[in-house]
Parts: C-alpha cells; structure tokens; sequence
C-alpha cells in the first residue's frame, strides 16, 4: 500500500529546537522574553509593520482588536460568511451582530462591491479576510471605510508576506493598511509556530493600549521599561502573550522566510501550469485567480469543483490513492449558532464555495513526486469523468 501523502505537514527549518534551548537557559521562558523581542524586531524592522505584538493565536489577535477599537453590544461589523469562526467570535464576543457578506463570484475573498450596501448607523468595523493570501481590495475597502467613519481589521492570517498595489502603483504588505491586523502562525500557515498570533497596530492611537490589553489590562510593559515606577490594572484586557519558548520556535522560521517562501510558491505554481495544461480539466474545475492587485504567497492550492456531486467523488478518488484532500470553510451564515441570527439574505457565492472548494496537498516539504501522483490522480479522474 503506498504511503499516504497528507494534506498538510509542519515545516521545520533545523534551529526551532536550538532556540528553544536557548529560551530555556535564559531563565525566562514567559512572555516577552528574548526571542519574542527578536521577533518583533523582525516585524518591525525588517517587514517594516508599526506596532507589532506576538499572541497566542491570531484569534486573541482578533479579539484584542475587537476591545480595542470598543465594540460594544449592538454595533454591527460586516465581514465575509466565508471565513473561519474566529473571524466572527472576536466580535460576538463583545455582544457585536455579524452582518456577513457575499464572496466573490470569481475567488472566495468578500465581495468588497456590496459593503456600502450593508453599512447603518450601528456598523462599525468592515473585517476583509485576505483568503490564500490573496489581497482584498484594499483601495476600495479603506475608501468606503474613510467616508463612512469605519475601522477597518485586516484578518490577514493566511496572508504573510504578501502584497497590495494601490491604484497609484504604490505596494503595501498586507496586514499594514487597515487601523489594525491579525496574523496567524498555526502549524498549516506558511510561517509556525504550532499555534501563535499577531497584532499588527497601524493606528498609533492604539499601540500603548494594546500593550495593555495584552498584559491583562495591567501597565507591566511601561514598568519593565522603566516609565514608571510600579505597575497597576488599568484597563480591561487578558493574557494574550505568548511564551517565549513559542517565540522561539517561531524566529527559527522567520530567519527561512525567504526560502520557505519559494519552496512554497514552486509548488503552487507546479499545480498551476500542470492543469492549465491538462485536457479537460477546465470542464469540470476552475483554478485559484490572483486580481492584478494581488500577489501570491503561496498559502494553498485550492481548486473549485462544478458541483458539490463532484467534489464528494474526487474527495473519494484521492483517498483511494492515499491522498488527503480537503474541503474548506462551511459557511457561517449557514451554521448552526448563527443561522437564525442571519437577516435572512441568500449569499450564493459563500454556499457555492462552501460546496464546491477542495485544498490539495499543500507544504514545503512535499516531494516533486508526491505532487506529480496528486496531478496524476486528478488527471485520472478527469479522464474517467469524460
């Protein structure tokens, strides 16, 4: 029997377990210690994002941005249906009422056209979810935002070290646009750490209140760094930092960015130029679109059956072949905890990708041969379906 190829395998890069002993032997394995220094140094410094703040996963990213821009219960915040959970917990979690959006008709990410059409005195906040990495319109989003007097969280936990253009030609890494940005780093995001976050602080009104709310509500971080002379709770907030041994591990794959960058994107665009050449292919699926606006990060190979019949027997045909594929995001409007709270709206696009999208096998270790049976085997069931 041949082996399974899996849909997903942990990267590791040779320092994690180095650095992580170094942790250990500073003495200080809690938050803020060396490497978590190291790695906001990177953040800051090198991607060149404003104030950057490690958590223990970008849903307590999310939900610090949720305090921090003082979502309170009724205020209304638009983000897409096709997203995970954590998207929306962070806000219903302040008592905030979802108003979901529709995908686009040509890739998942939210259709940035019908926002307006959302938007009352209660809204305030739009959450564009970065799908694959892929940019949303971030020219129209933050233009809609400014005229209606909106913040706009960027959940950008696929989307590291990837771009925006602007219409005047201007890049801009994702995750340094809107007022604030969340990051995630679990073990199938393109930079791990198992679990582990980041808050991104565009808004310089936010950052010493951030700091706050992440060191549950107390004023530790100016004490440590002798701005006062002893340390109080001052605000609501919970603990949100990491330990450093998570830092630790996670600076190990900082240093590879670029290398595990093109691994990445060798892969994504093997996928890409083997079905674009594959005979009748484009019969039955339709592959990932990346607008001129965008970049690719290379986050996932996704591809998008004609119907749900399809993806349920080209699931079954690749675990024949001991391949794990794998569908997405179920939509929330759908769910079972929110369905009766939905205003009732038919969101189409979010349900046909809900149904129709299945992931490939998908990181940096995968082989040139693994990836050519998981082509093949599609090859073959498309054969086989003509």
């Amino acid at each position: 029997m041949e082996k399974l190829i899996p849909f997903n395998k942990p990267h590791f890069t040779g320092n994690e377990t180095v650095y992580i002993k170094n942790a250990v032997e500073s003495g200080k394995i809690s938050g803020d210690g060396i490497y978590t220094k190291k790695c906001h140094e990177f953040f800051e410094s090198l991607m060149e994002f404003n104030k950057s703040l490690l958590t223990t996963s970008c849903t307590d990213a999310l939900e610090m941005a949720a305090i921090l821009i003082g979502i309170e219960p009724g205020d209304e915040v638009i983000i897409p249906s096709y997203t995970f959970v954590s998207t929306a917990n962070a806000f219903i979690l302040r008592g905030a009422i979802i108003r979901f959006i529709d995908s686009r008709e040509d890739q998942p990410g939210m259709d940035e056209r019908s926002i307006e059409s959302l938007i009352n005195e209660k809204t305030k906040a739009i959450v564009p979810v970065h799908y694959a990495g892929v940019a949303c319109d971030m020219d129209l989003i933050m233009d809609i935002a400014e005229r209606h007097d909106l913040y706009v969280i960027e959940d950008a936990a696929q989307a590291i070290d990837s771009f925006f253009t602007y219409r005047n030609g201007k890049k801009a890494r994702l995750g340094s646009i809107g007022h604030l940005a969340a990051f995630s780093f679990h073990e199938t995001k393109n930079i791990i750490s198992g679990e582990g976050g980041l808050l991104v602080v565009n808004d310089q009104k936010f950052a010493t209140r951030a700091e706050i709310i992440r060191e549950k509500g107390t004023n530790r971080s100016a004490f440590f760094r002798g701005e006062v002379d002893k340390y109080g709770w001052v605000d609501k907030g919970s603990s949100f930092l990491p330990s450093d041994i998570i830092a630790a591990f996670l600076y190990a794959q900082l240093e590879n960015l670029e290398s595990i960058q093109n691994k990445r994107l060798e892969i994504w665009n093997r996928y890409d130029h083997s079905f674009h050449h594959m005979k009748g292919f484009e019969s039955i699926f339709s592959k990932p679109i990346i607008p001129n606006y965008a970049t690719n990060n290379g986050h996932m190979y996704y591809l998008i059956c004609r119907c749900k019949s399809i993806r349920k027997r080209l699931l079954t045909h690749l675990k024949r072949r001991n391949i794990l594929a794998v569908f997405h995001y179920l939509s929330l409007h759908n769910s079972k905890f929110y369905r009766a709270k939905h205003d009732g709206r038919e969101l189409p696009n979010a349900d046909k990708f809900s149904d129709c999208l299945v992931r490939l096998p998908f990181y940096p270790d995968l082989t040139r041969e693994q990836q050519n049976k998981v082509i093949d085997a599609i090859g073959d069931f498309v054969n086989e379906f003509h």
